[in-house]
């Protein structure tokens, strides 16, 4: 039953926004009372804090099962974005937004698992580019890793990039090409072109 709880509120906070939806909400949406809640939850922060990292989980995995089918990089890099906007709803809610603002202790113990990871598999991918030619062989790859990073996170701020102006799928898209156009050799760019025109078909 609480990973039915925890799954059902991630999906719930997702589409809806986490200060948005209440316990109420949840217990209404699964048939269940809010007694049954608490008795796995002592309050919604701990219910918010388990749920990201349920999330978590779910997307360092799928991440890993993308690396372990070794693609070229920056089709890998493409299918992780694929992969983490369909768990994260094409971020509708702008969650890590939401989850920043309202309930920043669970966002900071977030951001540091996820720079650990990133900062891991965005080296590796970077390395295996310049390997195979086709990222640039004089990439710094520490500060283009923390730099990739960084970005991502930035992004998600509203007051920079108002959702209304900027939905966030094609954010991240513009964001991806905006980067890899910085690294990639002559011979990458003509991998990014075709992937870029394939997903615009």
């Amino acid at each position: 039953m609480k990973e039915e709880i925890i799954s059902t509120a991630m999906d719930m906070f997702l589409n809806y926004g986490f200060k948005s939806v209440t316990m109420d909400d949840l217990a209404h949406e699964m048939g269940i009372s809010k007694k049954t809640i608490y008795t796995h939850f002592e309050n919604k922060t701990q219910l918010v804090e388990e749920g990201a990292l349920y999330l978590y989980e779910r997307i360092s995995s799928g991440i890993d099962q993308i690396r372990s089918l070794n693609k070229n990089p920056i089709e890998e890099l493409y299918e992780i974005k694929k992969f983490v906007m369909q768990h994260l709803k094409d971020e509708k809610t702008a969650p890590q937004y939401q989850l920043h603002k309202y309930y920043p202790k669970v966002s900071q113990m977030l951001y540091k698992k996820k720079f650990d990871v990133m900062l891991q598999c965005v080296g590796e991918n970077f390395h295996r580019g310049i390997e195979q030619g086709i990222y640039r062989e004089n990439l710094n790859v520490e500060f283009v890793s923390r730099i990739y990073f960084a970005c991502g996170s930035i992004i998600k701020d509203q007051k920079l990039f108002p959702i209304e102006k900027f939905p966030s799928s094609k954010l991240v898209d513009d964001y991806l090409e905006y980067h890899l156009r910085g690294i990639v050799t002559p011979e990458g760019r003509k991998i990014l072109n075709e992937l870029i025109q394939s997903n615009h078909n």
